[in-house]
């Protein structure tokens, strides 16, 4: 089977289930950053160390490649249809291994830079984009109707990259960055 087709050299793709749309339209470029996100997490999982992290991260790819699909599907009856979708027991699993992670860190009482470690750097990254990921989520909810664990999942998730950025500099005895403001 050839990788290429050429249908999408006049800017257009289709969405699951037929719909052609230009390859700038916002349901397109969301699951397209979560594509972005999940590539970066496979660079994370390159530097990372960590077997819990580890585990986290993989679910973590697997979830994101379901998310897309539901963004990637216009008609709501095959959404519904779907055997796999984000839901309240995917947050909660976030919220559990933050939880985890958060137990072994020192409390924050500032705010801290992105950097340390290169698999902290990577976690500080794919927070962004996943901060990114989430915006447009906003957007295209101003558009279409979108299930709020969609909304909750992403939120959860940078925070999750978060605590993992301070886990990694934390197991490579690397100091996080404190922000100290603008230098007189």
């Amino acid at each position: 089977m050839k990788i290429y087709t050429g249908f999408g050299d006049q800017g257009k793709t289709a969405l699951f289930g037929g719909e052609t749309v230009r390859k700038n339209h916002l349901r397109v470029e969301m699951y397209g950053t979560l594509d972005e996100l999940n590539s970066l997490i496979g660079l994370l999982r390159n530097k990372n160390k960590d077997a819990s992290v580890e585990k986290i991260l993989k679910n973590v790819q697997n979830e994101l490649f379901t998310y897309g699909s539901e963004i990637a599907t216009p008609d709501v009856m095959k959404r519904e249809n779907f055997t796999e979708q984000i839901s309240d027991h995917h947050i909660s699993a976030l919220e559990n291994a933050i939880d985890r992670f958060s137990e072994e860190l020192p409390s924050l009482k500032n705010f801290i830079l992105p950097g340390g470690s290169e698999a902290a750097s990577y976690a500080h990254l794919a927070r962004t984009v996943c901060r990114r990921a989430e915006r447009m989520l906003i957007s295209l909810a101003d558009q279409i109707e979108i299930r709020g664990q969609l909304i909750i999942y992403l939120n959860r998730l940078s925070d999750l990259f978060f605590v993992i950025a301070r886990i990694e500099n934390l197991k490579s005895g690397v100091e996080d960055t404190i922000w100290e403001g603008i230098r007189k």
